[in-house]
């Protein structure tokens, strides 16, 4: 059922993005590096979830305009642009949001361009490519998206969610993450 595939994908986003914070963090203690106020976890999250947050919206750019194969009617046509205009308009700021905090860091600029921009075309090529076979999981993709921003969202950017963060840094995420996914169930099953 349609619930259980947004359900399941943005809660599966979410949970990937905490255990890779985990995993992270326990890489850069083991390694020593002690970057301070924790920015380089921060950087490296944030990288990550605009990266896994770029991949289906490419995926679906590319599926769009692989689906043109099966006959391109001007509807479909102006549809598939539609959707590289509109995913295209949103990423220059979520580009920034990656580029402008590696280049604070010292990274070059060709370089964070690329990694703030790169993961959607590369997403795109691969979803033209293979539409058969991505257009099945598409929608589990784009919800496991959801869950990664989602989480990164509530995480970093709302401050009641950092009062209690030497404890317990994910229990007011993960509770508003939660709530994100009931209201997504009852919104898809009752429609």
């Amino acid at each position: 059922p349609a619930w259980l595939v947004s359900v399941s994908g943005f809660l599966l986003g979410a949970l990937f993005l905490w255990g890779s914070d985990k995993a992270v963090g326990l890489a850069r203690k083991r390694a020593g590096m002690g970057m301070p106020g924790e920015r380089l976890n921060r950087i490296i999250m944030l990288v990550l979830s605009i990266t896994l947050h770029n991949i289906p919206e490419g995926l679906a750019v590319g599926v769009a305009f692989g689906a043109l194969q099966r006959g391109a009617s001007p509807e479909a046509v102006m549809g598939a642009v539609s959707i590289a205009f509109g995913i295209g308009l949103q990423n220059f700021p979520e580009g920034a949001a990656v580029s402008v905090p590696l280049r604070r860091e010292g990274a070059g600029r060709l370089r964070s361009f690329l990694l703030g921009q790169a993961s959607e075309p590369v997403a795109g090529v691969l979803g033209a490519l293979l539409v058969g076979t991505v257009e099945a999981i598409l929608p589990y993709a784009l919800a496991f998206a959801a869950g990664a921003m989602i989480l990164v969202a509530v995480h970093e950017l709302i401050p009641e969610c950092q009062r209690n963060r030497e404890a317990r840094p994910y229990t007011a995420t993960m509770g508003i993450v939660a709530g994100f996914a009931i209201m997504m169930l009852l919104d898809v099953a009752l429609g």
